[in-house]
């Protein structure tokens, strides 16, 4: 997909972070848009931001709702008149180790972040397949491919987000379909002061604390995780890797699949 002009685009978590920028981005582009957030103030600020001349309709949305989705889908539909560009964007963060972790936390951040993915890659599926081109693009993170102590669910959900997606591109690699899995790495977002942050990978910390600690190292800003996001879009590509972090990352566990969790744990400890 070269262009994005008269597309009809659906983001989950438009209402601040890499949602709102690519909303604001695909704005500027002449594409009509379908937003949705569980946060409706943020997603109306996101509303007054845009500078396109497209249509466009805001809808607060929980994404681990499986009916709100459907219903959301049909609104989408009934208003537009199809739809061209998923971007399941939604998620959340979660730190805690496996025996502390409660069932609770645990299903929050899958139901939100993996069963979020599914519902709306399952209900638009459908509408996507009937269009001469369309995509769907899934966010899950670096931590989809390098996994870090109290980060174990997150991981889980970011890890099945990826092989979800993958598997979902070999499924309808002969259709108009094209289907990309996104790992960004640290977005300036405000994902951290969002999460349930019980423990640190850095020891003892208070969520003030981690917040500030990833404010330090989240480099890349949503507006630059949108454009790479586009372009990749526009240059097929389908594993788009977003900031140094995450291509340094990456490479690192290429290169030592089974050594990179020791590597990771002595920068951990000198971080500390």
């Amino acid at each position: 997909m070269k262009s994005f002009a008269n597309k009809v685009a659906v983001i989950t978590g438009a209402g601040s972070g890499i949602g709102r920028a690519l909303a604001q981005q695909l704005s500027l582009e002449g594409a009509h848009l379908a937003l949705s957030d569980i946060n409706l103030s943020g997603l109306k600020d996101t509303q007054a931001s845009l500078q396109g001349n497209g249509s466009v309709s805001i809808t607060q949305l929980d994404v681990s709702d499986r009916l709100a989705f459907e219903a959301w889908c049909n609104e989408v539909i009934e208003e537009f008149g199809h739809a061209d560009l998923l971007f399941n964007n939604a998620g959340v963060a979660l730190a805690e180790t496996v025996n502390n972790c409660s069932y609770n936390d645990f299903e929050w951040v899958m139901n939100i972040n993996f069963w979020g993915v599914v519902y709306g890659t399952k209900t638009f599926l459908p509408h996507l397949l009937t269009r001469p081109e369309a995509a769907i693009v899934n966010i899950s993170s670096i931590f989809g491919i390098i996994a870090l102590p109290t980060q174990s669910q997150y991981n889980a959900s970011k890890f099945a987000v990826r092989g979800f997606t993958e598997s979902l591109r070999q499924e309808v690699k002969d259709s108009n379909l094209f289907v990309s899995c996104v790992h960004p790495g640290g977005i300036k977002t405000s994902i951290v002061a969002n999460g349930r942050m019980h423990t640190s990978m850095m020891g003892e910390q208070t969520h003030s604390q981690q917040i500030e600690e990833f404010n330090k190292a989240a480099r890349t800003t949503p507006i630059k995780a949108a454009s790479v996001i586009l372009d990749g879009i526009r240059k097929n590509k389908h594993r788009i890797l977003i900031g140094q972090d995450a291509n340094l990352m990456d490479k690192i566990q290429r290169l030592f699949p089974e050594k990179y969790t020791s590597i990771f744990s002595y920068i951990l400890k000198k971080l500390r």
